[in-house]
């Protein structure tokens, strides 16, 4: 089994010279004069999803375990503490100050990523890799943590730096069709204190704040575990298929996953890295309730719904005994009017199926 992050202990909130001391999700709890207890500083007031989730992701470091987080804008005691976010108007890896808000200010991830980074985006470029190999029990260097690390921000991290920049989706001119306010930038974003509570205290501000850097750490966790329990392990299988298929047929062009698995995605991304040629045309996988097998057409790309090369035309909208008889291929089961997927009762049939559309 994996490892799990351990959350870290009490912490310390600081704003306009007094101090508060919360629970974040406590394992364990640090005495307040310890000498070893750091303390990371981001701004007092308003917060966004990027500061609440840096805090919570710098905090699970070995440098930053724990650490005490202080809320202020003042200049003088910014100046005191070991990391700052979001606040002080300076990027500097080397003195752990992450903020983005200064004029001149371009950094990016990098690995082809061209967003603009969030505090959250900095704290992640430089404690990422740190946090990922915590949870595979691996070091930094493995090849499974750097797939983690461009996975989850490609996932996760990305669309925190592009909303907090202000970076719409999509370039188009035109207005949304519909309102998202579910998104998690939102939702910590509805933590802030509304204007029609009476109780504006600094001790009601940080308690809020202490639930944004909650929820937007619970669901990065969430993230992360997710990869390392179904993202990756998917990925091997689809890696381990992908370079068998000429096993499957001479063609090349199909693929039987032994055992099903979100393979999509992984798939686009292994055939460039591979660069596969030819590019995979279907997909054999068996499905687990019925045990009858599919054959799926792979689209032209993640998004589209156009296929490679669909299923034959004349297959389209036929089953069982019509559509064997029109293939002459015993056991047919369906096959999709879009011509996107089909089944058979068995492996054997369902490769033939594959077989006879790729000549048709």
């Amino acid at each position: 089994m994996f490892a799990r992050l351990l959350l870290p202990p009490s912490s310390r909130l600081f704003i306009s010279h007094k101090t508060f001391t919360f629970p974040l999700m406590a394992a364990a709890s640090f005495s307040s004069n310890s000498p070893s207890l750091k303390k990371v500083g981001t701004h007092n007031g308003s917060f966004h999803c990027d500061e609440a989730l840096g805090c919570f992701m710098i905090r699970l470091t070995n440098k930053y375990f724990g650490a005490e987080i202080v809320r202020t804008r003042d200049p003088q005691v910014l100046e005191t503490l070991d990391a700052v976010l979001d606040v002080g108007g300076v990027y500097d890896p080397s003195q752990d100050r992450f903020d983005h808000h200064q004029k001149g200010f371009s950094e990016v991830f990098g690995h082809g990523f061209t967003t603009k980074l969030s505090s959250a985006g900095l704290v992640y470029k430089h404690f990422g890799t740190e946090i990922i190999a915590k949870e595979l029990q691996l070091e930094e260097g493995h090849p499974n943590v750097q797939r983690l690390y461009l996975a989850i921000y490609k996932s996760f991290m990305e669309a925190i730096d592009a909303i907090d920049n202000g970076i719409n989706q999509y370039d188009t001119d035109q207005p949304p069709k519909y309102v998202n306010n579910t998104h998690l930038s939102s939702r910590v974003g509805k933590l802030n204190l509304d204007w029609t509570d009476p109780d504006q205290s600094s001790e009601k501000e940080n308690a809020a704040f202490h639930k944004a850097m909650a929820l937007a750490g619970s669901e990065f966790l969430d993230s992360v575990r997710f990869h390392v329990r179904s993202w990756l392990p998917a990925r091997s299988i689809v890696m381990e298929c992908l370079v068998a298929r000429n096993n499957i047929d001479p063609s090349g062009e199909i693929m039987v996953l032994d055992r099903f698995c979100p393979w999509k995605l992984h798939l686009y991304e292994l055939e460039q890295e591979l660069k596969t040629e030819p590019t995979i045309k279907y997909v054999l996988y068996q499905d687990e309730r019925s045990k009858s097998w599919r054959v799926q057409a792979v689209a032209k790309s993640p998004d589209s719904f156009e296929s490679r090369k669909p299923l034959p035309s004349q297959w389209r909208g036929l089953r069982d005994d019509d559509l064997s008889k029109e293939s002459d291929i015993p056991g047919c089961v369906f096959v999709h009017m879009s011509g996107f997927i089909g089944g058979n009762h068995g492996y054997d049939g369902a490769l033939a199926m594959a077989r006879a559309a790729l000549k048709l």
